[in-house]
């Protein structure tokens, strides 16, 4: 039976937002995320997290306790929906025999052991999706797509699958998770914005990690830009080889290149080891 899927309102929100997701258990790239929050005056009401708390790296119970007594606002990934319900993956739907399926039967049960009932209990407590108004747009946080929590949208999707979850949400702005590289795309007024994640690279061949700043000017209009910092990935390994953690991951984090693009459509697939520009 289909689990009925739960939205929470914010209202309105003025001022800076700052937009990240997938921290993916990366305690130390999540320490300098809110140390940049700081440095730019933006507080917790402001700050959007879109799912993913938990992941591949090392330190998932602290990062679970770091958010949730941060404060900010954030929905469930798949990671987080798979925990709270006792499931045995972490529910991305990876190919059986693939190398993200067998990394993820290494990740997953070590992340499920570390967990303790608090971290369980805030999970229970995160919504699937927030809703809220900002620069006069209805707008929508989703982690995959509004239809799927663990679907892959990229760039490269057609727009005219964006359009149906635009409908789907009611809504003209979209911030968006889950595929772990950051795009903006803007068409008939709507936009699709997805700030990237900070727990691993971009698969761009740098140690960088992503998130979004949105603005508003004067005249209340949108505006929205990419940014992305670098932090201490080398600590972030250790604690993933100290724990006998998947190598592959703790290499991605000091090359910024991904074991494999299984998951990746080939547009994206092509820009492999490509430093991102925005």
């Amino acid at each position: 039976m289909n689990r009925k899927k739960s939205t929470k309102d914010i209202g309105k929100l003025n001022d800076q937002l700052l937009v990240f997701g997938g921290v993916y258990s990366n305690l130390q790239s999540l320490q300098k995320m809110k140390q940049i929050a700081d440095q730019h005056n933006i507080s917790r009401n402001q700050i959007i997290c879109t799912g993913d708390v938990v992941g591949y790296c090392a330190q998932p119970e602290q990062c679970v306790q770091f958010v949730k007594d941060w404060g900010i606002h954030c929905i469930a990934g798949n990671v987080e929906i798979q925990l709270r319900e006792g499931g045995e993956d972490c529910g991305c739907n990876f190919d059986e025999g693939s190398r993200c399926n067998i990394f993820s039967n290494q990740w997953y049960p070590y992340a499920k052991r570390q967990l303790s009932e608090s971290s369980i209990k805030w999970m229970h407590e995160l919504p699937d999706f927030i809703q809220f108004e900002y620069a006069g747009l209805k707008s929508m946080v989703v982690h995959g797509s509004m239809f799927e929590t663990a679907g892959y949208v990229f760039e490269s999707t057609p727009w005219s699958k964006k359009e149906e979850n635009f409908k789907a949400a009611e809504a003209q702005l979209i911030l968006a998770g889950h595929c772990g590289l950051p795009f903006s795309q803007t068409q008939n007024e709507k936009h699709w914005l997805n700030p990237g994640v900070i727990g691993m690279p971009a698969n761009d061949g740098t140690e960088r990690v992503w998130y979004m700043l949105l603005n508003t000017d004067p005249s209340n209009k949108l505006h929205f830009k990419h940014h992305s910092y670098t932090y201490n990935h080398h600590e972030a390994a250790l604690q993933m080889h100290l724990h006998q953690l998947t190598v592959e991951y703790a290499r991605t984090l000091k090359t910024g290149l991904w074991d494999n693009c299984e998951i990746l459509p080939e547009q994206e697939t092509a820009l492999a080891g490509k430093e991102i520009v925005f």
